[in-house]
C-alpha cells in the first residue's frame, strides 16, 4: 500500500486549508487549493523536503486558487483541477482579490480539467474526480481510495456543509452531490475540508444538521 501524508498551510484572511499531500514514500507530492499567501506555501514546502509536482485545485474561489499563478511559476509543476465550469471565477480571480484587499491576484487556467472518473495522481498515491456541483458548478472532491481519504474542497465540512447563496449557487445540486456520491465511498473516510477540522463522511452523515433537514 502507498502510503498518503497531509498536512494543513493554513492561508488568506479565510484561514483556508491549503494543503500538501503526498505519497510518504518517495518523498513527492502535491499543493492542494493555494489560496494565497504564497511565501508561507513555499517556506512550507521546503521545511517538509517533499518534491512537488503539481498544483490541485478543487474549484475557483480566491481562497482557494487565487496563489495558483504564482506558485506555478515558482515551482514550475502544472495545475490540475477543477472542472471547467469554473473558468469564469479563476478568469475573474484578480477583480475577487481586490474585493478582499487581495492584491497582485492573477488569474489562472489550469493545464488540465478534470471530469468525473478522471484520476489524479500524486507520486503512486491515484485519486479519482467526483463532480460535485452545488457551491460552485466546476467544484470537484478527489478520493484516494486506497487511504480512504478524500480532498473535499467546499463541499462538505464538520458540521456544515459549503455555501450556496452565489448568484451560481445551487444548494439542492450540493445536497445531491454529498448524499449520491459521497455517502457511497463509505462511511470510515476521512475528510479534508476547505476550512475547519478533518472529519469522516459518516459522522457528517449521522449528525451534520444540513444533511439530515
Amino acid at each position: 500500500m502507498t502510503k498518503l501524508q497531509a498536512f494543513i498551510i493554513p492561508v488568506t484572511p479565510f484561514q483556508q486549508n491549503c494543503s500538501l499531500v503526498y505519497d510518504d514514500a518517495r518523498k513527492v507530492g502535491a499543493i492542494v487549493d493555494p489560496g494565497g499567501d504564497v511565501p508561507v506555501i513555499l517556506d512550507a514546502i521546503k521545511q517538509s523536503g517533499i518534491t512537488i509536482e503539481k498544483i490541485i485545485l478543487t474549484h475557483g474561489h480566491i481562497d482557494h486558487a487565487g496563489g495558483a499563478a504564482e506558485l506555478k511559476d515558482a515551482l514550475n509543476v502544472p495545475i490540475e483541477g477543477p472542472h471547467a465550469k469554473d473558468l469564469f471565477l479563476l478568469e475573474s480571480l484578480p477583480e475577487s482579490g481586490a474585493r478582499f484587499d487581495m492584491m497582485n491576484v492573477r488569474a489562472v487556467v489550469p493545464d488540465r480539467w478534470l471530469e468525473e472518473g478522471d484520476d489524479v495522481t500524486v507520486g503512486d498515491l491515484t485519486f479519482a474526480t467526483y463532480e460535485c456541483p452545488g457551491h460552485t458548478p466546476g467544484s470537484v472532491v478527489l478520493f484516494n481510495a486506497e487511504n480512504r481519504f478524500a480532498l473535499m474542497g467546499d463541499v462538505l465540512f464538520q458540521g456544515s456543509v459549503g455555501r450556496t447563496d452565489f448568484p451560481y449557487g445551487d444548494h439542492a445540486s450540493l445536497i445531491g452531490s454529498i448524499k449520491h456520491k459521497l455517502y457511497p465511498l463509505g462511511d470510515d473516510v476521512v475528510f479534508l475540508p476547505g476550512h475547519g477540522s478533518p472529519s469522516t463522511i459518516g459522522e457528517e452523515r449521522r449528525t451534520n444538521p444540513f444533511l439530515n433537514e
